[in-house]
Order: structure tokens, then sequence, then C-alpha cells
């Protein structure tokens, strides 16, 4: 599960108070026999990432049995891996054999939304479409018109060693102050250990937890003046907010300070590690790791911090809001089975089954039971308090580029200060989100 929110920066002032844009009546939005759809004898293709192969394949073939045994249509899945998955979509939309629903992160559906490549979609008849998280819908809509469906959300949390902190006598932290302070604590704590020991663990290009930072010190990505949008990366509240996460990481991490933190997870496993910033799920990942990680259904097995993790809010730091969303491609041949299978996918049903897996559902209504399930407690407190990434046409491009991971690991190595590393990513967005 990776990554993803795209909404203007207007919007991200509050999650849990937000209802999605415009109202919509859910009554009977599950009700398939009003408009029974009959599908026997076609079959439609879905294209999902691979979190959902890996962490909730259950929830996926149940969708798919409500949804034959309701229209006789059948479903092949085929899941797709983060690190080629643009590239892959963009060979595929540019021809005639298309997958008939597409997952993307949120922060990459803008572009394909204002591209055209999603059919429009009636959001009535979507379950909790009043109450969606603005988060994930906000990408969806252009022009008053829905164009996806939000699927799932995940906030970061700060995730810890309980064994650690007990040895060190601390508890989790509830202030930035006292997160250093725990940091200074473990550090000391463990100076006669492996010279590899990270109080706290911290990839250098890891661009979702530095802006979190920069958000923190009210600095932002990007803004739109007009017609324009200016990078304000070089802004002193986003200098600031850089320089405090530049300190986190030289003080407290350690390691290949280029990596991003796609393993991170499993680098916690290994034992060296006493905290880290990550999505609710990586509680559970770092404590039991894929036999085979080439094999998303291979067997789980124990790590060295069994049973020793914990998840909290991160102290004065807002959680970055990711997720995913579904839409059906304009041109698909199967439009209305493939908004049928989201509706299912995304039911009252789906969503309570997704809360068992430490993420959260898509919509308000649902956050409250979110937070009373296992593993859910602390991303739901961290929603409360996010940002969002600029609501621009362009932005997925600014991601495919890596504009932020570069600027991150130029700051990081030394090749450049923090005021001119900034000051080159604010040009690159600009012309990326303005050409």
């Amino acid at each position: 599960m990776r990554h993803r929110i795209a909404i203007a920066a207007a919007l991200a002032a509050t999650l849990l108070g937000a209802a999605a844009c415009g109202g919509s009546d859910d009554s009977g939005a599950n009700d398939t026999s009003a408009q029974a759809l009959d599908g026997k004898g076609k079959t439609i293709k879905v294209w999902l990432m691979v979190d959902a192969q890996s962490s909730w394949k259950e929830v996926v073939e149940d969708a798919n049995a409500r949804f034959t045994a309701a229209t006789g249509a059948n479903v092949t899945v085929e899941y797709q891996q983060w690190a080629n998955h643009l590239t892959k979509l963009d060979a595929t939309l540019a021809g005639s054999d298309v997958p008939d629903v597409v997952e993307l992160g949120n922060t990459e559906m803008p572009k394909y939304v204002f591209s055209g490549a999603f059919a429009e979609l009636d959001k009535g008849r979507f379950e909790n479409s009043a109450n969606w998280l603005q988060g994930l819908a906000g990408p969806c809509e252009l022009d008053a018109k829905t164009y996806c469906v939000p699927y799932y959300a995940g906030a970061r949390v700060l995730i810890y060693r309980t064994d650690l902190f007990d040895a060190a006598g601390i508890k989790a932290p509830t202030s930035y102050a006292e997160l250093t302070a725990a940091a200074d604590a473990l550090k000391a704590k463990n100076a006669a250990g492996s010279n590899k020991f990270a109080a706290f663990y911290m990839p250098g290009a890891y661009w979702y937890a530095a802006m979190s930072w920069v958000y923190a010190e009210g600095g932002q990505i990007a803004k739109k003046d007009g017609d324009k949008w200016t990078g304000t990366l070089a802004d002193p509240q986003a200098l600031a907010g850089l320089q405090k996460w530049a300190d986190l990481v030289k003080g407290y991490s350690s390691g290949d300070v280029t990596k991003d933190e796609s393993d991170q997870a499993a680098i916690f496993a290994q034992g060296q590690s006493a905290m880290f910033y990550g999505n609710g799920w990586e509680v559970g990942a770092a404590q039991e790791q894929r036999k085979d990680p080439n094999d998303p259904n291979s067997e789980l097995v124990a790590t060295k911090v069994k049973g020793k993790v914990a998840a909290a809010p991160m102290p004065g730091i807002p959680s970055f809001l990711g997720g995913s969303n579904l839409g059906v491609a304009a041109k698909s041949q199967n439009q209305p089975l493939a908004a049928e299978w989201i509706k299912y996918f995304t039911d009252t049903k789906a969503q309570e089954a997704l809360l068992a897996k430490a993420v959260l559902p898509n919509a308000t209504n649902l956050l409250d039971k979110a937070a009373t399930v296992k593993g859910n407690e602390a991303t739901a407190l961290a929603a409360k308090s996010s940002w969002f990434v600029p609501m621009a046409e362009k932005w997925a491009d600014v991601e495919k580029a890596a504009v932020l991971q570069q600027m991150l690991r130029d700051i990081v190595t030394g090749k450049k200060s923090v005021a001119d590393a900034a000051a080159w990513a604010d040009g690159e967005i600009e012309k990326t989100l303005n050409g």
C-alpha cells in the first residue's frame, strides 16, 4: 500500500470534520435489483495494486463472488507493482485492450481525471458516498462530476519498539520535544551495541515523511497563483521543516541515507532500530515477513521484533493521508459492470473487512469503528491532523520524476544546502506543473 492523496491544500484543515463535496443519498446504494445487470458470458478485467494480493486477497475474492452472483459476470484481477504501474498504464491506455477497473494512488489520480482517462460515475450509486473522505474524494471530482471512487486510506504513525522503550524507561512521546528526548535516551542506552543501531530509522529519500515536517512548520509544497503554480519549498516555513527533518536523519538514523521507505519495515524487523515513521500496516509487516519476499502468498514468519512493536500518532507532525481510488476506464466496453464491481468492492461490508487489515476506510462515518479495531487506533487518531499534495493536473509527473526524492538525497548527503536543494526543487516543480 503506498501512498497518495491529491486535494487542494485549502481542504487540508481536518479530515474528520469534512464530508465529501456534494451530497448524495446512500439509501439503496447497494440495491442491485433496481438496475440488475446481465453480465452472463462476460468477464471484466480489474487492475489492483499488489497490496490487495498480499494483505487482503480474501476481501477481493468476496467482492468478486458477490458481484458474480448478482450479475453473472466473471472477474479477472491482475495485480500491479507500484514501481512501474504508471508506465504500464500509460502504454495500455494508448491502445484498445484496456482494464475495465483501475486502481491508482490518490496523488496519481488527478492527471488521469484531467486527461479524460476515466468514465463519469453516478456517485449516488456507491454506499457511503455522502461521507467519503475528502482526501480521497477530491481527486475524483472535476467540474461537479465524479470520475473515481475512494477505496481505502492509510495514515502514517510513529512505530516503536516497546522493549527498548521499557529498557530506557520512556513512554510513547506526546510532543516533538519528548520525541527527540526519547531518541536521545535510546541512542545513549544502546551506545554499546552495533554502530548500525538507529534510535529513529528515517530513509533519506522518504518524501512523504519530509513533507510532513514541512507542513508541521506551516510550509507547503506548491501553491497556485491564478493560472500558474509556484513552488514554495524555499519559503522560510518550508525550509524550517526541511532542516528539522534533516537534523532527525543525521542525528538518529543509520544505514544508507539515499534509500527510500520501500523496505523500512523489513529493516526495522532486523532489530537494529527503535523507531520509524510508517503506515499503520507496517506494524504487522515489521513483525511478520514473507518467507519468500518475492512471493506474496508465501508463509509469514516471525521476525526478531515479533511482539515488541506498537504505534502512536507522531507528535507534532501531521500525517500524510495516503490511499487509493478506483476508476472505470473511459475505453472500457463494460462500463456498467465495472462500476457495479467497484460498488461491491467499496461497500460497507468490504470496508469493514479492510479495517482488520490496519487500513482506514473510505468514509468518515466508518472512522469511529476503525478506531476501535486493534491496529487502527493510532492511524485513526493520526488522520485527524493531515496534509495533502497539491491538486494539480500534472502532480503525478512530479512524483514520477522523483523531484522531491532527489532534493532530499542532495540534502542528507551534503551535496546541496537545504536552501539550494529546495530552490532547485521549486524550479523543477514549477516547470512540471506549468509545462
